[in-house]
């Protein structure tokens, strides 16, 4: 399916069969593309590029398309590689999170850090953790998969070592 170009995201690179590789929801999916572009919330003379996932109803591109900033969604990354990570351990906890600390980790960008903590303002933490180590745990084959692709492409670019 062709992602529409006469919208204010104008697509510049595009993922047009993304519906096919959707993870869990591959073939059934109601997002249909990724694209990079131009950002629709750009001002005469700023120009910002943008990611967007682009949804189809089956009838017409829905509103519910979401558009990021190219940023926002590296920061996505980072934070679903550092969960991974969390996860991994995560089991040495009864409640699959320390009572006595709840800062996963700070991790360091443009002069501050991204806190990542567990959301302890959540009244149901410690079912949701529960619910989400298992999702996380069921989905695990499609996240590591494209966590070890990216870890492949960051390296070939000269972002890190090369992974094995």
């Amino acid at each position: 399916m062709k992602i529409p170009t006469t919208l204010k995201h104008k697509p510049v690179v595009v993922c047009e069969n993304y519906g096919s590789i959707d993870g869990r929801k591959a073939y059934d999916s109601d997002a249909q593309g990724l694209s990079l572009g131009l950002a629709q919330w750009n001002d005469r003379g700023r120009v910002d590029i943008s990611a967007k996932v682009w949804r189809y109803t089956g009838e017409k591109w829905s509103r519910q398309s979401e558009e990021l900033p190219l940023h926002r969604v590296l920061d996505l990354a980072i934070l679903v590689a550092r969960t991974k990570a969390f996860f991994r351990e995560a089991y040495r906890f009864p409640k699959l999170y320390s009572e006595e600390e709840f800062r996963i980790d700070r991790i360091g960008l443009q002069g501050d850090a991204m806190t990542v903590s567990v959301c302890t303002e959540n009244p149901m933490i410690d079912e949701d953790i529960k619910l989400f180590g298992d999702a996380l745990s069921k989905d695990d084959e499609f996240l590591s998969e494209r966590l070890h692709v990216l870890a492949r492409i960051l390296a070939d670019a000269g972002y890190g070592t090369k992974a094995e």
